[in-house]
């Protein structure tokens, strides 16, 4: 699939909104590979995303799936969690753990195959890669270390996606206890060097130089996400484009949801994370109340804004425009580069 890409860039899949049929099938119609994200979206749901896609474009695209087990943390600290979130104009949510559909959605891709189908949060094992090999998906799995990149591909994963700790929203290793912390340019070189499979390079890339700086590192494409939140075709809730519009720092937080992600730093990210517990999904589902009502009235304090360190660089202009110029830029830098070497 990567190969055959006819630019070298991958629209990240964004669960809790962002990524849309829409914005998938404008990334594919510039020569690129556009992703749906299944996160949070029920298997009905999912299957509708996947025809909606197909009746905008027919090129190849994907659909990402989360595949981490549920963690679960000590008793009653969920629980005092939620007291401390009370007060912000909405009851918070019960806490609960589920695997996020992830049995009904594999089913789903199965059934009605995809180009690709990629996994964060976990390593399918190597009995799905095969099942979804003979379906006719290739399967990319999110890495964040070497040893990681190694379980997925002796799973027979087809490509990693090289995760590196700019990246905005949740972290996609395996183990979210001990995430993986490296940059997204030396992630790629110890890949490179450890693990003969493509590489998809994604964290902090915003630009045709970024671009062209990871496809000359070792990866086969690049990934991008936050500069894709802006673009109209993103479901990206207005407080959410505001916020990115702003200069601000980002940080990584288990405030919103007990799992390692990055976003822009607001007032509940500085008032809970130190408590919040490694325990997805139940924090998820504590909050989810208190981020509703936020996208609902315009709060950015209240929030998860996710986004990557490098988000004062996203743009309001449409997704196959941007890929275009990305891919103009990128080519530039890499002729640049030549002319510097030699």
């Amino acid at each position: 699939m990567l190969e055959r890409l006819v630019v070298p860039i991958v629209g990240a899949p964004m669960a809790g909104g962002a990524s849309t049929p829409e914005l998938a099938a404008a990334i594919c119609e510039a020569g690129a590979l556009g992703f749906l994200a299944a996160g949070y979206k029920p298997p009905a749901a999912l299957a509708e995303d996947v025809a909606a896609t197909r009746a905008l474009t027919a090129a190849p695209f994907g659909v990402n799936v989360f595949a981490g087990a549920p963690s679960e943390a000590a008793p009653g600290a969920v629980e005092a969690f939620a007291r401390s979130v009370a007060g912000y104009g909405v009851e918070p949510g019960a806490p609960r753990s589920d695997d996020d559909d992830f049995a009904a959605k594999v089913e789903r891709l199965l059934d009605d195959p995809v180009a690709v189908v990629s996994f964060t949060f976990g390593c399918p094992s190597r009995a799905l890669v095969e099942r979804f090999h003979r379906a006719g998906s290739e399967v990319w799995v999110t890495v964040t270390d070497v040893g990681e990149a190694e379980r997925a591909a002796a799973a027979g994963a087809d490509a990693l996606v090289a995760q590196g700790v700019e990246a905005g929203g949740h972290r996609g290793g395996f183990d979210d206890e001990a995430p993986g912390d490296y940059g997204v340019l030396a992630l790629v070189q110890l890949l490179a060097a450890a693990v003969p499979r493509p590489l998809v390079a994604t964290g902090g890339i915003a630009t045709g130089r970024a671009i062209a700086a990871v496809l000359a590192t070792g990866a086969t494409a690049a990934q991008l996400g936050t500069a894709f939140m802006r673009c109209p075709e993103a479901g990206t809730a207005e407080v959410h484009r505001e916020a990115l519009r702003r200069p601000g720092r980002t940080a990584l937080t288990r405030a919103f949801s007990g799992r390692t992600a990055r976003g822009v730093v607001n007032r509940f990210m500085r008032e809970h994370d130190a408590q919040a517990p490694h325990a997805y999904p139940a924090v998820h589902h504590v909050t989810a109340p208190i981020r509703a009502h936020a996208r609902a009235g315009g709060d950015a304090d209240l929030l998860n804004l996710w986004a990557g360190q490098a988000h004062d660089l996203a743009r309001d202009v449409p997704a196959g425009q941007l890929v275009r110029e990305l891919h103009a830029d990128a080519r530039a830098a890499a002729v640049a580069l030549h002319d510097r070497l030699t």
